[in-house]
């Protein structure tokens, strides 16, 4: 590249001869002015002489900077740069120590919202030797990876809106790619590739084996606890010599076994809801004076406040617990309450909901529904396209409740989410910290006393989530023989038959039925106690810079300080409205048909597909393409026999009559007789012939 310039002195001020460009490339001025004459390096032709811009040959060494040295070459800001968030400077500090050390697995303890993306990126800045491979749970958190590392995303790259680089050296990189399109040789002009796992785990012959074993130097590994052990140790065997950091919220992976690595650094919850990283997080629980159980044998029994506190440790205890439509409603409502008192500073804060089943999660929702609140259910038998309505109609505040069936939901940057009402037991902590940090997420940026960065966990006392919030509290001491009790745990998963009603062989999902409660008191805690020495520091810290006296920081604390559980009056009866109260039944009504249909199906042992109902089992009269089709038309029929009228004309009372689990559990067992003496009077006329 050549153009002329002016002689004039002033104008040449940066600008070097080509015996001086030479000696700062490093290079002969052979070879400098071979490469100016074919226009390979910026340069200028003054007269006959070749003059070369200090600036432009900054931005070319860059460029052609080898793979190896780029991330090593680069001038960076991390050290006291206020603009990144503490612990991603102390995080990156503890990490360069660490690698320089000589070791290479790394764990970074990060809580949800205090900017792992951000971290992510500024990783491999003076560490990385090579190109680096980062790895995402899912594809929104892949996408959210690639738009803070793209340098041609001036509203989003991380490196430019932090000034941890400036503009000039981003010219030429870091330069990212993903592995959706492309192939080997787009990744090669890459410093970083940034995929999911199930990206680099199923297409091992296009991309795992077409990358040879030293192709990166760093491996970084985002919401690690997700880690499936067969697909991760494929990855990270290809690649024996990378430095590996795993980015996490809690230590141990989705299989509960400890993710391989040190714990470098570790950054507590109680620090980032201070510094306003993430929302103040509130627990309450439904504390019943008494609860009335039904058992099969007919037998019942009222147990007393003392009483649930000795037996929510039981399973059977707390599974009926969560499953019993008295209790949802108090959950139901007491998560109302939240929602309405954070609403009035006019933010249109939402509910996300976790049930046990997809059936569970349909009760729930006709709860919140019959209230006059929009709720919708998410979980993994939904399409790519019914799943995208719903997130749809959270994201633009349509919805005010969304509930979510073993669905973890990485990647929610939904700020709005301020209540987490749990509807199933969790009996390890793990997946109770995963769920409660989808709402930690603050909506108002590093101000920790903003009334709309406050966030409420509700449940009920009989699922024992007390117990969780206490292991929560050891978590954050780092208490050793707590990380190995935890990590030990095993926290089983509802099976998918279950979750999705197709392979149960009752009509009823528990085996205890709550009659009813009496509910006289909320209990409430904080989730971070605020009487550590580390807390007040930074306080006092705040107060200064805000110059305000920082002696005031340990009466604050104090004032703040809620000295354990209170208890405060329950919530009021939110009103139902009757034709909400109506259309809910009804249409649950119609769930219950068609899942009554597959659970039938089930227990006379035929297939969803087959036609036996429609074309062998004629005395059925259930004529339509598939045994499904047949068993719905078979459970309505019976339905609305009891009914004994058209379902417009029918009641709430008479809709609900129907709902029970008695009466649910007399229906299919009516079809499973009647459809086992069709099959025999087929098999009979059969033999006959």
């Amino acid at each position: 590249m050549t153009k002329n310039i002016s002689n004039d002195k002033e104008s040449m001020v940066g600008w070097f001869s080509i015996e001086e460009a030479a000696k700062y490339l490093g290079m002969g001025k052979t070879v400098l002015y071979a490469l100016a004459r074919e226009g390979r390096i910026p340069a200028s032709k003054v007269g006959k002489k070749w003059m070369f811009e200090k600036n432009q040959l900054d931005t070319w060494l860059r460029a052609n900077q080898p793979m190896g040295s780029f991330f090593t070459s680069l001038d960076y800001k991390i050290a006291g740069n206020e603009e990144l968030r503490e612990p991603q400077r102390e995080a990156y500090l503890r990490t360069y120590d660490f690698f320089q050390s000589g070791k290479n697995k790394a764990i970074l303890q990060i809580p949800v919202g205090c900017g792992k993306s951000g971290l992510a990126s500024i990783l491999p800045l003076g560490i990385a030797k090579g190109r680096v491979l980062i790895i995402a749970p899912n594809l929104t958190i892949r996408k959210n990876l690639y738009e803070a590392m793209d340098i041609t995303n001036r509203q989003k790259c991380f490196w430019r809106k932090a000034k941890v680089l400036n503009d000039a050296q981003m010219v030429s990189g870091p330069l990212a790619c993903t592995l959706e399109t492309g192939n080997i040789s787009v990744a090669e002009k890459a410093h970083i590739v940034i995929t999911n796992i199930h990206q680099l785990a199923t297409n091992v012959d296009k991309w795992l084996t077409q990358f040879p074993d030293r192709f990166f130097d760093m491996i970084i590994i985002d919401e690690a606890h997700h880690s499936a052990a067969d697909s991760w140790k494929k990855v990270l065997d290809r690649f024996p010599e990378a430095k590996v950091v795993h980015m996490t919220a809690t230590p141990f992976r989705s299989d509960r076994q400890e993710i391989d690595g040190e714990l470098v650094y570790r950054y507590p919850f109680r620090s980032a809801t201070l510094k306003g990283y993430i929302k103040r997080l509130k627990a309450s629980y439904v504390a019943p004076k008494e609860i009335e159980l039904s058992f099969i044998d007919g037998s019942g029994k009222k147990y007393t406040l003392e009483q649930v506190l000795k037996m929510k440790e039981e399973d059977w205890f707390s599974r009926n617990v969560a499953l019993a439509k008295p209790c949802n409603q108090h959950i139901v409502e007491s998560s109302l309450e939240k929602l309405e008192d954070l609403r009035q500073t006019g933010t249109r804060h939402q509910i996300i909901a976790v049930a046990c089943t997809i059936n569970h999660a349909k009760d729930i929702r006709a709860i919140y529904r019959e209230r006059g609140y929009s709720a919708d259910i998410i979980h993994s038998k939904q399409t790519e396209e019914e799943q995208e309505e719903v997130l749809r109609s959270l994201y633009n505040g349509t919805l005010d409740c969304i509930i979510q069936v073993q669905m973890l939901g990485e990647g929610f940057d939904h700020p709005k989410l301020s209540v987490a009402a749990i509807f199933r037991p969790f009996r390890t902590l793990a997946p109770y910290i995963q769920f409660v940090g989808r709402i930690m997420r603050v909506v108002v940026q590093n101000d920790p006393t903003h009334p709309d960065n406050l966030g409420h966990i509700v449940t009920h006392l009989g699922m024992n989530l007390d117990q969780r919030v206490k292991e929560f509290k050891q978590f954050e001491n780092d208490d050793q023989t707590f990380w190995e009790k935890v990590v030990g745990g095993v926290d089983p998963e509802v099976p998918t038959s279950v979750r999705d009603g197709s392979t149960r062989l009752t009509a009823s999902e528990n085996d205890v039925v709550v009659n009813g409660e009496i509910v006289d008191a909320l209990w409430e805690e904080d989730l971070a106690d605020m009487d550590e020495k580390h807390i007040v520091d930074d306080l006092k810290d705040r107060l200064k810079l805000y110059g305000l006296d920082p002696e005031k920081a340990e009466e604050i604390i104090r004032s703040a300080k809620r000295g354990g559980m209170t208890r405060r009056a329950p919530t009021e009866p939110f009103p139902i409205q009757p034709q909400k109260e109506w259309e809910e039944s009804k249409r649950r009504i119609s769930d219950q048909g068609t899942r009554l249909a597959k659970i039938l199906l089930n227990n006379v042992s035929l297939e969803i597909t087959g036609t036996e109902l429609a074309y062998k089992y004629t005395s059925l009269k259930a004529r339509a393409k598939n045994n499904l089709v047949s068993a719905i038309m078979l459970v309505n029929h019976e339905i609305n026999t009891r009914l004994g009228k058209d379902r417009s004309q029918c009641s709430t009372e008479e809709f609900k009559s129907i709902l029970e689990t008695k009466t649910l559990d007399d229906i299919l067992q009516t079809l499973v007789r009647r459809v086992h003496k069709a099959k025999n009077e087929y098999e009979k006329s059969k033999s006959k012939r």
